[in-house]
């Protein structure tokens, strides 16, 4: 991989040129059904749907939502959208019909694209500034304002197509308009886990230079295949499962599904991607539930004692685990939320190629990176070449302050949100993050922890709650934990991994005991200050966010 500075593109103009240049290469294919689109079958799609939006008079700057399941018509609607030079509003298919109904209307939604599962529970009279909403399943019309022709264009498509076409649609048609890089391209409604949701304003900018950036440094390349498992409506899965990729010529295989380990490891096997981008949960579940029962056992925790045999055994866990996920990758790229520590140190011990990136919705989303040749464990890489960071402390390298950032991925702004703009983009450019870490001089981020989750004891002593959750979540019967105060305490919420619990026939009436024992192991291992007073029993799975973050807010009083 390249490591170079960033020449920023015109985002629309990247694609007018991708699709000329990949015209006979496979664009997309359909895991489930294996159905393929080339990059020529995708700018004809686009050109239909183009057609399509200036016959009913859709202007340029109007909004487009969007809300179902990762599929190919998924990607062809954003892309349509944001190459005609209208605004793109992903919504999280997770997000519940309330909260989909205020986003449609908060955005100012000309036009809605839904899966017919989405649309069902909804109620069409709440949608205020609809003109229509369309299936994105199968392109039929749900909805139709009075007054609107919105189903008689859709009827006329093919029609009005083949006369604009009648050679039919070839690469030299491809020409997207003029769209200056400072336009608002898409608004992204983040899935807070402080319970409001916020448009994000990310431009063309934003995107280009998270998208020039995976190109410049190879992350994707001509040909190269990809398989995509995040929600595209995820900035962190958008950038570089589907506008990077698309950007360059790649081969991106939308799986569709659930990325259960299982399901994802077998869809892996066969995709063969040249680079994965997951998120810290499924490298986690594969390092607790196979690896770490295999590593202790007493024959094993021996053997990986005695110097050389240990070496032996790494490079044969590390050789499985490169199998596992098709065996033709570079690089694992974790981001999203921080990777558990101890599975961190493991990996970086057998030498697995995975390196942590730092982002967030509000950079659309990449603020640091670095290839994992050159990733120092328990980082989360380096700042990018267009970007800036600093670290609000006296002793930046070595005490924890609020880490900010500026540059080219910072957002425009909270759309019709300006006090929720003011408080997080200052005056000059820096976007306070509300992430707390440490910097090094060559720009490499450390995180910590939120400084909205950091507990202040009485003695004066910072303690993050992810840093200790992520020993305790290592822990064997812990499925999740919330690490809180309670009047100056430190206490553990943890719902029980029931599953464990049965397999290794723990009764129910034992399970209190079994929670001491794991409270007393893990103060062995935090710091004196951190010590967990108590664990208290959920009897639910914590609430979530779509992003499957904890909703913190809900369980801190």
């Amino acid at each position: 991989m390249k490591d170079t500075g960033v020449k920023i593109e015109n985002f629309v103009k990247i694609y007018e040129r991708s699709f000329i240049e990949n015209w006979d290469l496979p664009a997309l294919t359909d895991y489930v059904t294996r159905k393929t689109m080339t990059y020529a079958d995708v700018a004809t799609a686009i050109a239909k749907i183009h057609l399509y939006f200036n016959a009913i008079g859709l202007k340029k700057g109007d909004k487009v939502a969007i809300c179902g399941k990762d599929s190919v018509n998924w990607v062809l609607m954003y892309m349509a959208t944001v190459t005609y030079g209208a605004v793109i509003v992903p919504i999280l298919s997770e997000f519940n019909p309330l909260d989909v109904t205020h986003i449609v209307n908060h955005s100012e939604a000309k036009l809605f694209f839904v899966s017919k599962a989405i649309w069902e529970p909804m109620e069409p009279e709440a949608l205020l500034n609809l003109r229509g909403a369309i299936s994105i399943d199968d392109f039929q019309l749900l909805l139709e304002r009075e007054g609107e022709r919105l189903d008689h264009h859709l009827r006329q498509l093919t029609r009005r197509f083949r006369r604009t076409y009648p050679k039919g649609y070839r690469s030299e048609d491809i020409h997207y308009p003029d769209v200056p890089n400072d336009a608002v391209a898409e608004i992204n409604y983040t899935s807070g886990t402080t319970g409001f949701s916020k448009g994000v304003m990310l431009t063309g900018e934003n995107l280009a230079g998270n998208v020039c950036f995976g190109m410049e440094t190879e992350l994707h390349y001509r040909n190269s295949r990809a398989l995509a498992f995040l929600p595209l409506a995820h900035a962190y899965g958008c950038a570089f499962d589907m506008l990077t990729p698309l950007a360059v010529g790649s081969h991106v295989t939308l799986l569709g599904k659930t990325p259960a380990p299982r399901v994802l490891l077998k869809a892996l096997s066969e995709v063969r991607p040249n680079l994965v981008i997951c998120v810290p949960l499924i490298l986690e579940k594969i390092y607790k539930n196979q690896i770490l029962p295999m590593i202790s056992k007493g024959t094993m925790r021996w053997t990986l004692a005695v110097p050389f045999l240990d070496s032996f055994i790494y490079s044969k866990i590390r050789k499985k685990l490169i199998d596992a996920f098709g065996g033709e990758f570079e690089e694992v790229i974790v981001g999203g939320a921080p990777l558990n520590h101890e599975v961190e140190d493991f990996l970086a011990k057998i030498r697995f190629p995975f390196t942590v990136g730092y982002g967030m919705t509000e950079c659309g989303p990449l603020i640091s990176y670095t290839p994992w040749r050159d990733f120092i464990p328990g980082s989360s890489g380096r700042t990018l070449p267009d970007m800036e960071s600093r670290v609000d402390s006296q002793d930046p390298e070595n005490i924890p302050g609020e880490i900010c950032v500026r540059g080219t991925n910072v957002m425009k702004g909270y759309f019709k949100n300006p006090e929720a703009t003011a408080a997080v983009l200052d005056k000059d450019g820096w976007l306070h993050t509300g992430d707390m870490g440490t910097r090094s001089a060559d720009g490499t981020l450390f995180l910590r922890g939120r400084s909205k989750t950091m507990i202040l004891t009485s003695s004066g002593q910072n303690i993050y709650p992810e840093e200790i959750e992520a020993k305790l979540n290592n822990m064997p019967f812990v499925a999740e934990s919330l690490i809180v105060d309670r009047d100056g305490k430190i206490v553990a919420l943890v719902y029980p991994d029931y599953e464990a619990l049965d397999r290794f026939d723990v009764a129910i009436s034992d399970l209190d005991t079994t929670m001491e024992n794991i409270r007393k192991e893990l103060n062995k291992i935090v710091a004196p200050y951190e010590q967990v007073s108590k664990i208290i029993l959920m009897p639910n799975e914590f609430e979530k966010t779509p992003k499957r973050s904890i909703k913190r807010f809900l369980y801190t009083r």
